[in-house]
């Protein structure tokens, strides 16, 4: 659901951009005021695990659409909100500097639909009534696919709102909502289902990490960042192959209204701008090696599952997360009062 610059106004764009920089400030005061931070060195890997599971389209069946897990509830769920909204933002910013995937001056939507609305609205309102303290594991399923789903759909809807505002495109409100919503439901109960796996599975290593009160001790984190790490290399660097080609949500929508799955950024100086700084900086576009004309159509002919671009973006996005993730975690860390001390 990674919005492209042509449907926002720089007015729009840029009151998102400041709401997202406010968040990610105050993240970081909260963080660097706790005085807990056993699950800070979780956030460069639980990062680089979400950025490469966000490479998986899933087919939409009987719709021509495809989807994938957004992963702002997961991140919340093991991180805290205030993690994992820097976490998720972290990768928002290398998905759309390096790789293309979501414009610029939509950067700050996409991290306000993608990070806040799952970890300060889906995870408190939604997911920590229903799942309690994690230890029941019909609690759990529900409120992962229950959380999940209203997240991905108060999200859609924040698009179309953030869209209509704008007014740069011919995307009625009420035809946009209609198409919108839907397809979003449905890519939400499938997150919701693969966040509910994940969950098993940590809850089975370590259930600390799903309690959040009365907890005596800091969670061991060892064997679920080996996991999850391993996990993001191998989605990223082998599973990535196998994504859905179709159009995903959004891309779905859009061509359900206008008969085209994208549309063309407004020749305006802020767009030709931010799409000048985006062209330059990503080094793989779309996660594939850029082509020539040639190049492409030589591929269009002989398609082939197996994508070394494909691969190297999986790898290379995994590890400038963890980097820039992780690298946040250890300096807010760092920040963090030593236990006893004022």
């Amino acid at each position: 659901m990674h919005m492209s610059d042509a449907l926002l106004s720089p007015v729009v764009g840029g009151a998102f951009w400041a709401v997202s920089a406010g968040v990610i400030g105050l993240s970081a005061k909260k963080i660097s005021a706790d005085s807990d931070s056993s699950k800070t060195v979780l956030m460069g890997v639980m990062g680089a695990f979400v950025f490469a599971a966000q490479m998986i389209n899933f087919t939409i069946p009987g719709t021509g659409s495809s989807g994938h897990i957004g992963g702002g509830l997961l991140l919340s769920v093991l991180l805290g909100p205030w993690r994992a909204f820097i976490a998720l933002a972290s990768v928002l910013v290398i998905q759309a500097l390096f790789f293309a995937d979501g414009g610029l001056l939509a950067l700050g939507c996409n991290i306000f639909n993608m990070a806040f609305i799952p970890a300060f609205i889906a995870w408190p309102f939604i997911y920590r009534p229903i799942a309690g303290d994690g230890s029941s594991p019909m609690r759990l399923a529900t409120a992962s696919i229950a959380a999940a789903m209203m997240g991905l759909l108060t999200g859609a809807f924040a698009v179309v709102l953030q869209t209509t505002l704008s007014g740069i495109s011919d995307l009625p409100f009420r035809a946009f909502t209609l198409f919108m919503l839907p397809i979003h439901a449905v890519i939400g109960i499938v997150e919701g289902v693969l966040t509910w796996g994940v969950l098993s599975f940590i809850a089975s290593t370590e259930p600390g990490l799903l309690r959040t009160a009365n907890e005596t001790r800091a969670p061991k984190t060892g064997i679920v960042t080996a996991s999850l790490f391993a996990a993001a290399l191998a989605i990223g660097g082998t599973l990535s192959w196998f994504a859905s080609s179709n159009p995903d949500g959004l891309e779905w929508s859009i061509s359900k209204v206008t008969g085209k799955e994208e549309l063309r950024s407004p020749a305006e100086a802020t767009h030709e701008l931010l799409a000048g700084v985006q062209e330059r900086a990503a080094f793989l576009p779309d996660y594939d090696f850029r082509q020539s004309g040639e190049e492409a159509g030589n591929e269009a002919a002989e398609p082939s599952s197996v994508n070394a671009g494909t691969s190297l973006s999986g790898i290379a996005g995994s590890l400038l997360v963890l980097l820039l993730a992780g690298a946040a975690g250890l300096m807010l860390r760092k920040r963090s009062p030593m236990p006893g001390k004022p």
